[in-house]
């Protein structure tokens, strides 16, 4: 589901701005929002759009204005920094994880759409978090795309097995990674 309303503290993530400055642009009236029966700021996606457009272009507005959330499960922060980088500039929204026992946390709060999955990490391995995901009723719909530097033939039939919806070997093409992240997700 598509959030179209944001509090101030969500609107001033976005623009990567404290919310005391958010807070101000509100009360002069540089930024459209309401007042909630209850007290709360809320500023409508349009108006935020709008304003990020006008006065702070240098940031990307498709940031916000896509729902699709995409957890990277990679216990080498250099890919996470990459992956997340990548994603941010298409527009997704991301989390990140470094090991299967956080990614299961993370999965329950944040219900990613896809799941970019590492085989080999400390503790839970890939290929036991992508069996567990799978097996469950609440979670088997979400795409996983296993992105590993120890490609096998063996590797890719076990990860596939175990449920994986695609396979890619590191190093991977930025265009070939976003292709295959859009075309699961659009399934």
């Amino acid at each position: 589901m598509k959030n179209d309303l944001f509090t101030i503290p969500q609107a001033a993530k976005i623009c990567s701005v404290c919310r005391t400055t958010m807070w101000r642009w509100v009360k002069s009236g540089k930024l459209e929002a309401f007042l909630t029966p209850g007290g709360q700021f809320k500023i409508r996606e349009k108006d935020l759009k709008s304003f990020i457009q006008k006065r702070m272009k240098h940031l990307p507005v498709v940031e916000f204005s896509q729902g699709e959330k995409i957890l990277i499960v990679d216990d080498d922060p250099a890919i996470q920094k990459l992956l997340n980088k990548m994603l941010s500039y298409n527009g997704y929204r991301r989390e990140a994880a470094s090991d299967g026992f956080e990614a299961g946390t993370k999965i329950m709060q944040f219900k990613p759409d896809l799941i970019i999955l590492d085989l080999f990490m400390p503790g839970m391995d890939g290929f036991e978090v992508c069996k567990q995901i799978k097996e469950s009723s609440n979670t088997s719909h979400i795409k996983i795309l296993v992105l590993t530097g120890f490609d096998s033939k063996e590797n890719r039939e076990r990860i596939m097995r175990a449920g994986a919806d695609g396979y890619l070997v590191k190093p991977v093409g930025k265009s070939v990674l976003l292709k295959n992240v859009k075309d699961l997700i659009s399934k």
